[in-house]
């Protein structure tokens, strides 16, 4: 692969997607993101961060982990970067990369504050239409504008000089858009695992497969507008996705449900494309690789490892450990765990309250049934170790298990290693409370709540 320096990145990224694409086994309308799967490499064993969104999306675009870059829960609710020249967009702009923002970014602020987002992180330009749509079932309709203001810049601009660009998604996030009966059946739908099978989660998950299907027609437009303009044999493209699906049990965990991410990238004149790969690889690793395959210089700062030399048929192997985080989503939740191939160690630092935080779990029909059925009774294990072989679904705690105690203890050696590496600050003071940032009380239950009552602090 000669000549990195001119490939132009393309960042093609939904939100609370998971797997939940073609390519990954399931049966969801996105043959446009299959066509491209079959010209990439499709990472089979990618994680995120962490289980929420800026947190993972800030993870990727800094190269570090969220405690370490300072993003620990929603910039919407006060969170924010200790430093954002620490972005991507900073670091490729120093290289003589135009950076162009369309549609949703989540490190700054609303997503919807297309504007403020683009001028603190420092993207040169923002084509974002704006979001005039009074009902987020109809911002699919949001997304659809933004992909064709994409494909108009690429026409335009993309022959002129280097240029990222980030593509953001609200599909697939809440509120999904009524079901498309000509491209989904909601009686011949199942919602993947860890969501109960009944008449609402089919329903709901025939919606959230209707806003699949619309992102697929985004990515495709993108697509052919690099094909169309002689650019895609020019640009690294990547997709992806934030955390898991929006359901109970995966989103805002750090089982494999909330922390597994599609991730399908491609490299051009890569002889890896059109291959699948078990590798492990974590989102923080992508800034790293991204330096590597275009030939700039990494910075010191970061934390994440490059997988550059897969791409050249060097290596097959990248990582033997991944690592998850949960600081905030709307309520204080610090857990930290260790993912190997065959194992997960999990540790829940709030030993004193170890029940289910129900706000850190979005409103849906999924969690309205769950509440009904003793959802509120579940608890959480201060620690827990999982066999991946022979428990993929995360619900044997071996914790106990004497056959076991040497796999926990390595695994609590290499946790603690790494927090200690990456200056965890629940090792040391704990995390302090700003007064800038907006909680929801564990025992709160509407992430959304308008009774003060349900907030640590508004």
């Amino acid at each position: 692969m000669d000549n990195v320096r001119n490939y132009n990145i393309v960042y093609i990224h939904t939100h609370d997607s998971g797997t939940v694409f073609s390519p990954y086994g399931y049966d969801s309308p996105t043959e446009n993101i299959e066509n491209f799967a079959k010209e990439a490499v499709v990472f089979k064993k990618a994680f995120c961060t962490s289980p929420t969104c800026s947190p993972s999306r800030s993870g990727l675009l800094t190269g570090m982990y969220p405690h370490s870059n300072g993003m620990l829960g929603l910039a919407n609710r006060g969170f924010a970067l200790k430093d954002y020249s620490w972005h991507l967009v900073s670091h490729l702009k120093k290289n003589l990369y135009k950076t162009v923002l369309c549609g949703i970014q989540h490190e700054y602020g609303s997503y919807s504050d297309h504007k403020g987002g683009a001028a603190a992180i420092g993207y040169d330009f923002d084509i974002t239409s704006e979001n005039n749509y009074e009902y987020q079932e109809d911002y699919y309709l949001w997304d659809t504008a933004n992909a064709e203001n994409v494909s108009e810049w690429i026409k335009e601009n993309g022959s002129n000089q280097n240029f990222f660009l980030s593509f953001g998604m609200f599909s697939t996030h809440r509120k999904f858009p009524e079901i498309n009966k000509e491209i989904i059946n909601e009686n011949f739908v199942k919602a993947p695992y860890p969501v109960p099978d009944f008449e609402e989660t089919r329903n709901e998950h025939a919606k959230f497969l209707t806003s699949a299907y619309y992102a697929d027609k985004c990515f495709g437009l993108i697509i052919k507008a690099l094909r169309d303009n002689n650019l895609y044999e020019n640009t690294i493209i990547i997709f992806t996705t934030d955390h898991g699906i929006p359901y109970p049990y995966a989103k805002c965990t750090l089982f494999d449900s909330g922390l597994e991410v599609a991730l399908i990238m491609r490299v051009p004149a890569s002889p890896k494309n059109g291959s699948v790969t078990d590798t492990l690889v974590s989102q923080v690793d992508i800034f790293a690789t991204l330096c590597d395959l275009t030939g700039l210089e990494k910075p010191e700062r970061l934390q994440g490892k490059s997988f550059s030399e897969f791409f050249t048929g060097k290596s097959d192997k990248h990582r033997d450990e991944i690592y998850g985080e949960i600081n905030f989503h709307t309520s204080y939740e610090p857990v930290r765990c260790i993912r190997t191939e065959n194992y997960k160690y999990i540790k829940y630092y709030d030993e004193e309250y170890l029940k289910i935080n129900v706000s850190n779990i979005d409103v849906s029909e999924t969690k309205k049934l769950l509440l009904e059925n003793d959802l509120l009774s579940q608890e959480k294990y201060s620690e827990a170790l999982y066999d991946l072989y022979n428990d993929p679904g995360e619900r044997k705690n071996l914790i106990n298990n004497h056959e076991y105690k040497g796999i926990l203890e390595d695994l609590r050696k290499r946790l603690l290693k790494w927090q200690e590496e990456t200056k965890d600050p629940l090792l040391s003071d704990g995390i302090k409370i700003s007064k800038n940032w907006k909680i929801n009380k564990k025992t709160s239950h509407e992430p959304s709540s308008k009774n003060p009552e349900d907030y640590e602090q508004l």
